[in-house]
């Protein structure tokens, strides 16, 4: 598959967004942004659409002419079901019923960790978690996500509609947590991640583990590295400072002993 150029990206006035809306077009792409929120445009970047994924109307416009999809909107924090069912669910449904009425063929579905978060953490940065282990969901949020990745693979199977689901870690300038030495994803390594999955050819539906070449990571990169994504940051040069800060972690706190955090404590629901 040649580089697309002209790419929609939609959740462009978030965090993430805004991160990638610097990063991704040195990479060559011109994006086309989308969000509920309006978005502060820099000086030579295209005027976004405001609108929400309930807007199929909008939706439809957006994605006409886009060779791509870089879908990061929707709600990224746990919310009541109602809320995620809205914006999570029928808003990523949305999202792919345009694309498949407009030709796009090609998706990058922000999924998270979190659909696998009550995944036992390895004792130490063995990578060991691979990307077909079984779903566990830590929130609505999560469960969100791991339907996105059942539609995806759905889309393809029913429309050739090509999905790469990447279960992002944490994407920020730097870690914050000693957690985060393990799932951090530089923006830097973000954008390189999306470029491969942007690019590679024949994926149709492909799962991803997002985060960068950390010396403890928790889950295998394997599937991401055979898109050609080659990462190029660690967040060790951090750790210290952290530990010293926040201990180390404690594999006998409920926060410390999921992949999902404190998304598996906050309202507390474990143990049972």
């Amino acid at each position: 598959m040649t580089a697309p150029r002209t790419v929609l990206l939609t959740g462009a006035a978030g965090g993430l967004g805004t991160l990638m809306r610097e990063l991704l077009p040195p990479y060559g792409y011109r994006l086309r942004l989308f969000d509920q929120r309006p978005v502060e445009t820099a000086a030579g970047e295209p005027d976004a659409i405001t609108a929400g994924l309930a807007d199929t109307r909008a939706l439809r416009e957006a994605v006409r002419g886009a060779d791509a999809v870089i879908h990061l909107a929707g709600i990224s924090l746990e919310a009541g079901f109602e809320e995620i069912l809205r914006a999570n669910i029928e808003g990523t449904h949305h999202l792919y019923e345009a694309a498949r009425e407009a030709g796009v063929r090609r998706i990058v579905f922000a999924s998270s960790n979190h659909a696998v978060g009550f995944t036992p953490r390895p004792a130490d940065g063995s990578g060991a978690i691979p990307v077909d282990t079984p779903r566990r969901p830590d929130t609505y949020y999560g469960l969100s996500k791991g339907f996105g990745e059942d539609l995806a693979s759905l889309y393809w199977d029913l429309h050739g509609i090509e999905t790469v689901s990447v279960r992002i870690g944490s994407c920020f300038p730097e870690p914050t947590s000693v957690r985060m030495l393990s799932i951090w994803l530089s923006p830097a390594d973000c954008a390189r991640l999306l470029h491969a999955a942007l690019t590679a050819p024949d994926v149709g539906h492909t799962v991803v583990y997002g985060s960068s070449a950390n010396t403890r990571l928790w889950w295998d990169l394997s599937t991401a590295r055979a898109l050609g994504y080659a990462p190029q940051d660690d967040s060790e040069p951090y750790a210290a400072r952290l530990i010293a800060a926040q201990g180390a972690l404690d594999p006998e706190n409920p926060e410390h002993a999921f992949l999902g955090g404190a998304f598996c404590t906050d309202p507390p629901r474990w143990p049972h």
